[in-house]
């Protein structure tokens, strides 16, 4: 086999490659725009998560961090088990989410900016 023979299968394969990685990620990124369309404003559920609902309702995450009085960091637990650890039930737990969600959206002002934190403060003497 010559030399520019291997080149060219190499560059074949390459691109081969990058075709079936480009067509992959097309696809993934169809199929997550049609799963979203049909879950728009899905019933809030004990297994949702927090990072689940702002997608659904298209809303920011701290919106729902902020009123069910959770720090802003990441939680995947789902709604049942954050009713479980607070000790609220699910009812009390949709209220606040249906509450903050619509109060979030127009007609009503866009909501705050997510907390920032702190900075250490430094004590001089």
């Amino acid at each position: 086999m010559t030399r520019d023979r291997m080149w060219r299968r190499l560059l074949i394969a390459m691109f081969v490659a990058v075709v079936a990685f480009t067509g992959y990620h097309a696809a993934r990124t169809v199929s997550d725009a049609i799963y979203w369309n049909a879950h728009r404003d899905e019933p809030i559920e004990r297994w949702m998560t927090i990072g689940y609902v702002p997608h659904s309702y298209h809303v920011p995450p701290h919106v729902l961090h902020r009123a069910l009085n959770l720090p802003p960091a990441p939680d995947r637990r789902p709604f049942g088990r954050i009713a479980q650890d607070t000790g609220q039930t699910m009812t009390q737990i949709d209220g606040k989410l249906t509450y903050a969600i619509v109060h979030a959206r127009p007609p009503y002002p866009p909501p705050a900016a997510p907390p920032r934190s702190s900075p250490p403060t430094s004590s001089k003497p």
